[in-house]
């Protein structure tokens, strides 16, 4: 509170004015900031960290060796390559050097990109979506939907996304393609090193198809 002293009981002089001296108590102040103190920590005591489980290429030759024993069906695999400008490309299976239309271009919107991983993957995305009502219901435990989604997610027979950001992309666009594959729930992804085969593949679909001719030299790479 603030109160004001107008000084001594005194009359003033004639011409000047009373002198006035003004007291602040700062202890509502002092309150308040305890208060906001409080809350900031409590909400930062709940707030859970968001972490993604990220792949990447190994260097390993016995993982490499491994890996090979289960590899994953074509027509499973997706990879999406990152251009610049904001486009975003993604071709099925292996990549069809000699065919220009494998290659399909799209953006980042929830009728591009998204709706796409929505059709090939809505089987394990309704079966996430009736995990979380469960959860929410408090038919089952966090636990167990932690660990019936890891099951789901992990499933080696899902969809597999290969990443792929070329030099002229952004980081903004590896977080969106990421946001997507989270939304869509694709449990098995991966990021790994743009080839001159996937730069031939964009280059040659700008150019509808003029440099078909030139497959030839990535076919066995």
């Amino acid at each position: 509170m603030a109160e004001v002293n107008t000084g001594g009981g005194g009359e003033a002089k004639k011409g000047k004015p009373k002198k006035m001296h003004l007291r602040v108590d700062f202890t509502p102040m002092v309150d308040m900031n305890m208060l906001l103190i409080t809350f900031f920590m409590f909400c930062t005591t709940l707030s859970k960290p968001q972490i993604m489980n990220l792949v990447v290429p190994t260097k390993d030759k016995k993982e490499i060796d491994n890996s090979k024993k289960n590899q994953v069906d074509d027509l499973k695999t997706i990879t999406v390559l990152l251009g610049s400008n904001d486009e975003v490309y993604y071709y099925e299976g292996q990549p069809k050097y000699e065919d220009y239309t494998s290659l399909i271009k799209t953006n980042y919107s929830p009728t591009g990109f998204r709706a796409y991983l929505v059709k090939r993957n809505g089987a394990v995305i309704d079966k996430m979506r009736d995990l979380r009502a469960q959860k929410q219901q408090k038919k089952i435990t966090e636990e167990e939907f932690t660990k019936q989604s890891d099951e789901l997610l992990s499933d080696k027979k899902g969809l597999v996304v290969i990443i792929k950001p070329t030099d002229g992309a952004t980081y903004k666009n590896l977080v969106d393609v990421l946001d997507e594959i989270q939304i869509c729930s694709i449990g098995i992804y991966a990021i790994v090193d743009v080839t001159d085969g996937d730069k031939f593949m964009i280059q040659n679909y700008l150019e509808k198809g003029a440099l078909s001719a030139q497959a030839g030299k990535f076919k066995n790479k």
